[in-house]
């Protein structure tokens, strides 16, 4: 039985534009994420991102994230979850772009345990998933995460940590790094032949501070993205519930 609420479709106060006219599509649940965040040269990260696809820098400073969860109650509109297809883990890499106002974010990578996701997203979406082992175990007090990606025409990609949080639950402020990196509504990938977006909408995101033992990660290197010797920054959500549009295409550039 699903548990989403969609009473959250109501909540949009906090949006920087109205969500759209037409009927929302797709729901999902993500659970027991962690953002962890890197500041990178803008010029390489740039370069790895097409064309028209303008970076969004913090105080002239480019950011990519690699965020682990699990999802759930991922289903189309009507449809109720199905256990071993609703649900399961994911891991992404992303960075961030304004297209014509719209700050959103653009997907280096998306991998996820289940097949038929990944085939769905890339025919559908034609956004980059690839299919992984993974394996997630613990709660909210502390998060064993492995992932693996698998396929033989896919770039080696590994993640292997340990995440939990620490101190209060908070909303992020508008203006902060951590609202910057977060309150996004709308993500931006390349079709066969033109850009294109997919909105989304979410309550505000509830953050903590968080730790993480990462053992292993070359999840942005896959990317060609090099992270740099430094420690990444680290917050925690529990829970966020979203619901998305179809994709809408984007003039040309």
């Amino acid at each position: 039985m699903s548990d989403f609420p969609t009473s959250i479709v109501d909540q949009v106060a906090h949006r920087p534009w109205p969500v759209p006219d037409a009927p929302w599509l797709m729901t999902q649940s993500w659970h027991d994420l962690l953002f962890a965040h890197w500041p990178v040269d803008r010029q390489l990260l740039q370069s790895k991102v097409p064309p028209g696809f303008p970076l969004d820098l913090y105080d002239g400073q480019a950011w990519i994230g690699v965020v682990p969860f699990r999802m759930t109650n991922v289903a189309p509109r009507g449809v109720p979850a199905i256990p071993w297809v609703s649900a399961f883990a994911e891991v992404n890499v992303r960075t961030y772009v304004t297209v014509d106002g719209h700050p959103g974010v653009y997907f280096f990578s998306l991998d996820a345990e289940s097949a038929l996701a990944v085939a769905t997203a890339r025919s559908l979406l034609h956004l980059p998933y690839y299919t992984a082992h993974m394996d997630v175990r613990g709660d909210a007090a502390q998060i064993q995460y492995t992932s693996r990606r698998i396929g033989g025409h896919a770039e080696p990609a590994e993640l292997i940590a340990r995440y939990r949080p620490l101190g209060a639950v908070s909303e992020p402020l508008p203006g902060t790094l951590e609202y910057f990196l977060t309150e996004r509504y709308c993500l931006y990938n390349m079709g066969h032949r033109s850009r294109a977006y997919r909105l989304i909408h979410h309550p505000p995101w509830k953050l903590q501070h968080a730790e993480a033992e990462i053992e292993l990660n070359t999840m942005a290197a896959a990317a060609g993205v090099r992270l740099p010797a430094v420690a990444p920054l680290l917050h925690f959500s529990t829970r966020q519930d979203m619901v998305g549009w179809a994709p809408t295409t984007l003039e040309p550039v």
